[in-house]
């Protein structure tokens, strides 16, 4: 194990690497339960797309293990799943057998772009000032998801893109305050494994309270389902709409995808201080590979695009920093393939203050940002902002590319510009202006 994941080059053990590994995978479990709600509103078999799931983010984030040795997870990714639900089989009208190929063909793409050199010039290309700005807003993006998660805030009804302060004298709210203050004492103490104390803390203290649902039993989930969805590809259906809403479509997949990989990668990577001296993460190229050889994965098996979660920043801040946490990520999520109810005994109020604690830690990065370059701090601020207010770290990343190269050419630098980053920007407005289409 010392051999392989070479744990003393990255100063950390193997209790360390499973504390690691046990809090990503709550952080994150409630994605067995949600994405099968999404996707069966297309018709598909929810136990089906349950088991796609787990199978899916086990193997994901085992490849990110052994290929790339660092501690990212990988499962179907929210905000994905909904585009792949609601945009792609609601209003365009494909079936879900049609999407699954979508989503396969966008993995191809990207696998395509991960094994060709273009793969680590992508994550080199990203002005420094650019990556410190993604750590910052994926530390509100992260944080804001807690605070939905925990029900602090809520999103207001017919309002989108608003929320308003939740009912926190009481439930789950209650129970996130009380949990982020107990985490909150711990790692001001110095307590080791600060975070990972938090979350069993608040889960124990959620029993009494009538949060934390412990199951009526250990019953196992009918693998024999993944039947129903498992190679249910149409490449012949594809085309049924036309060529502009299949670009269209793939583009979309595959620029998310792409670039929320390569934000959480940067964003949480710097933040612990696992970038090298040129601010890349070693072996950041190859968890792009292991990404997308997962969407390939999970669409034959019958769930949506599958990308790095945001949430590994909770294991990274624990101090995981190999693929051992990883392995362990993993080996939960098989575990989770016959016994689902272990994922759902961690009410999502208890992870909610994991979520936001690590947002405290990543807006560390602000500071490193020049904020009295105007051409720097425009860039930056629309990263940072796009992230939690558009709800997505590849958004983010696009705003602040596009803006960095017009400001930079207007002002008679386009030379500072790496041509990737004009060519990146040239790429996003086509996918924006290909998304209005539809």
């Amino acid at each position: 194990m010392e051999k392989f994941f070479k744990l003393k080059e990255h100063g950390t053990s193997v209790k360390t690497e499973v504390i690691a590994g046990v809090t990503t995978f709550f952080a994150m479990a409630y994605i067995i339960f949600v994405n099968p709600n999404y996707l069966s509103a297309t018709g598909m078999d929810p136990t089906a797309v349950m088991v796609a799931t787990c199978l899916s983010a086990a193997i994901g984030t085992l490849l990110t293990a052994f290929i790339a040795n660092v501690p990212f997870a990988q499962a179907p990714g929210m905000g994905l799943n909904a585009f792949f639900a609601f945009t792609l089989c609601g209003s365009m009208g494909y079936t879900w057998e049609q999407a699954l190929t979508v989503v396969l063909i966008s993995g191809i793409l990207f696998l395509a772009i991960t094994v060709s050199p273009l793969r680590s010039k992508i994550i080199a290309a990203i002005p420094a000032c650019l990556k410190d700005a993604i750590s910052v807003g994926i530390g509100l993006f992260i944080a804001f998801i807690g605070l939905l998660n925990a029900g602090i805030v809520t999103a207001v009804s017919g309002e989108p893109g608003f929320t308003d302060m939740g009912a926190i004298t009481k439930g789950p709210a209650l129970l996130a305050l009380i949990g982020l203050l107990i985490t909150g004492v711990l790692i001001a103490h110095k307590v080791k494994a600060a975070i990972f104390i938090g979350i069993i803390i608040t889960t124990v203290i959620g029993i009494p309270m009538g949060i934390t649902a412990m199951p009526e039993s250990m019953t196992m989930s009918n693998i024999g389902n993944i039947g129903l969805t498992a190679f249910h590809l149409d490449f012949g259906g594809v085309m049924s709409l036309g060529f502009l809403p299949l670009i269209t479509a793939v583009v979309s997949f595959f620029i998310v995808d792409c670039f929320d990989t390569v934000g959480t990668l940067l964003g949480t990577a710097g933040n612990a201080g696992m970038l090298d001296k040129d601010g890349n993460l070693p072996g950041g190229d190859r968890a792009l590979i292991a990404d997308a050889i997962a969407t390939c994965v999970g669409a034959c098996l019958g769930t949506s695009t599958v990308t790095t979660f945001v949430e590994s920043s909770t294991g990274i801040q624990e101090g995981g920093r190999t693929g051992l946490a990883s392995v362990v990520t993993g080996l939960l999520f098989l575990v989770c393939v016959l016994l689902a109810p272990i994922a759902g005994i961690v009410p999502g109020a208890a992870t909610a203050p994991a979520l936001i604690i690590v947002g405290v830690y990543m807006m560390m990065g602000a500071a490193k940002i020049n904020w009295g370059d105007f051409e720097t701090a425009l860039p930056c601020f629309l990263t940072i902002s796009m992230m939690p207010f558009a709800y997505s770290i590849s958004d983010g990343i696009g705003f602040g590319f596009i803006s960095y190269a017009v400001i930079k050419v207007c002002r008679g630098k386009a030379k500072e510009v790496p041509v990737l980053v004009y060519i990146l920007s040239v790429i996003f407005i086509a996918m924006y202006i290909l998304d209005a289409q539809i």
